[in-house]
């Protein structure tokens, strides 16, 4: 399976703070935002990476994070010229995907997730997306399920949802998912819109929509609330338990892409922040 990231868009719900850079470069605590999306694909098994991001931003993208070999990884990159939707990641990532399996995840979404589920979708037959129980459903994708939680309908940002169940930007397609991206219709707002990719899955009856529950977390950064909120959740969380979320190195280790020496080599330049102290310990533990 091939992974993802979509982390483009010009931020505007965020002026001025992204007026000179891309969103998902931003801070969350003591970590770029794009490391937690990309900490996601790394446990879910995934070490094969497209970033997609606009012209402007893609070579800040490339200094961070590089080819992806100190990780034991394989990064490219892709520009989106225009954000046309979020379906049109895999139009731009046809040729990275390939025959492969694909993953997306947004670059301003933080999970928290157990390891074992999300490394049970590189499995995915169809497609595998998720339903998170929001206070505000309107801002998002929404899922409408019946008492045995067959999903009944998809609606994309809609003014009067029918649950309070939103889609986070984290999903699991089959190959056939470039073809149904490239033959779905701009919506309304001239976009190419994941959820015609997730109804169209759904009318093949092969979606698999699955719930997540309360021992998991999901934060999206879009507004400034958000962005406060989910820095100050990392904050608590990593104070108060000794561990890093969407710590990239981390997931690198654990998931064996890196071994201790490689860990231990990234760890040493970043001491003097205690980042590379974390890594230490953890490479010792």
């Amino acid at each position: 399976m091939k992974g993802i990231i979509l982390a483009g868009g010009s931020g505007t719900r965020l002026h001025p703070l992204t007026l000179a850079m891309s969103k998902q470069m931003m801070p969350i605590y003591d970590k770029p935002m794009i490391y937690y999306p990309l900490s996601t694909l790394l446990y879910s098994g995934i070490n094969e990476i497209l970033i997609i991001s606009t012209p402007h931003d893609l070579p800040l993208f490339e200094k961070l994070l590089g080819d992806g070999s100190r990780l034991g990884c394989k990064f490219e990159y892709k520009a989106q010229e225009v954000p046309n939707g979020l379906a049109q990641a895999f139009v731009l990532g046809e040729q990275f995907i390939g025959k492969d399996k694909v993953c997306l995840v947004l670059g301003d979404n933080i999970f928290q997730i157990k390891i074992n589920t999300l490394t049970s979708c590189k499995e995915v037959e169809g497609g595998i997306i998720f339903g998170y129980h929001v206070n505000d459903p309107e801002r998002y994708g929404v899922v409408k399920y019946d008492e045995d939680f067959k999903v009944l309908s998809i609606e994309e940002k809609p003014t009067n949802p029918k649950s309070n169940y939103a889609i986070p930007g984290l999903y699991y397609y089959d190959n056939s998912v470039i073809e149904i991206a490239k033959n779905i219709k701009p919506s309304a707002r001239g976009e190419h819109e994941i959820t015609d990719v997730n109804k169209e899955y759904l009318r093949r009856g092969e979606l698999d929509v699955r719930l997540l529950g309360r021992g998991t977390a999901w934060l999206d950064t879009g507004t400034f609330q958000s962005l406060m909120q989910a820095n100050q959740y990392v904050q608590v969380v990593e104070e108060r338990q000794g561990r890093k979320i969407g710590c990239i190195e981390e997931a690198a280790f654990k998931m064996g892409y890196i071994n201790k020496v490689q860990l231990l080599e990234i760890a040493e330049p970043l001491r003097k922040s205690g980042y590379g102290e974390y890594l230490v310990k953890l490479a010792n533990s």
